[in-house]
């Protein structure tokens, strides 16, 4: 292979770069950026954990996601169903019953998923802290830069004043 050709299309990595400083290219073009934006938002993870014991129907989905609209949970099963991570099974019925599950590739993510769970189980206390904290300084520094901008312009305006 050339030296800085990508090893394939959707490689991004770059030659000469520690991959333990970069694991990803940040270009828009990136198919690892494509699919940490895909798995990571919101609604995967949360479809992704709830698949994780049993296979749902679209329903049971539906009602378990609070605040998810029909066609966001179709869109993003039908995102997750084509990266191979939930596969979903039509059941000759009447009405058509349809069942999603984890792949096996889906569960090796959930277990991923699960570790940033825990994590954040772990950390949601410093972490409110830290937001109560950086609030607190937002607060006292709006009212310092308040405070001087009055004390500038009673300045100004005794300083304009003492012209007339």
């Amino acid at each position: 292979m050339e030296d800085g050709t990508f090893k394939s299309l959707g490689y991004c990595g770059d030659t000469g770069i520690d991959e333990d400083v970069l694991q990803w290219d940040q270009r828009a073009e990136c198919e690892v950026r494509h699919i940490l934006d895909r798995i990571a938002d919101k609604w995967s993870l949360l479809i992704i954990a709830l698949l994780d014991k049993r296979s749902l129907r679209f329903s049971e989905l539906s009602r378990a996601i609070d605040g998810v609209s029909q066609r966001m949970l179709t869109r993003t099963l039908r995102h997750l169903e084509r990266d191979g991570l939930v596969s979903r099974t039509v059941h000759p019925t009447v009405p058509p019953r349809v069942d999603y599950e984890l792949t096996p590739m889906g569960a090796t993510l959930h277990s991923t998923i699960n570790a940033l769970v825990i994590w954040t189980e772990e950390h949601q206390n410093a972490i409110a802290a830290a937001r109560a904290a950086y609030d607190r300084k937002v607060v006292a520094e709006r009212e310092t830069a308040e405070r001087l901008e009055a004390e500038r312009q009673a300045i100004a305006h005794v300083a304009l004043s003492g012209r007339g």
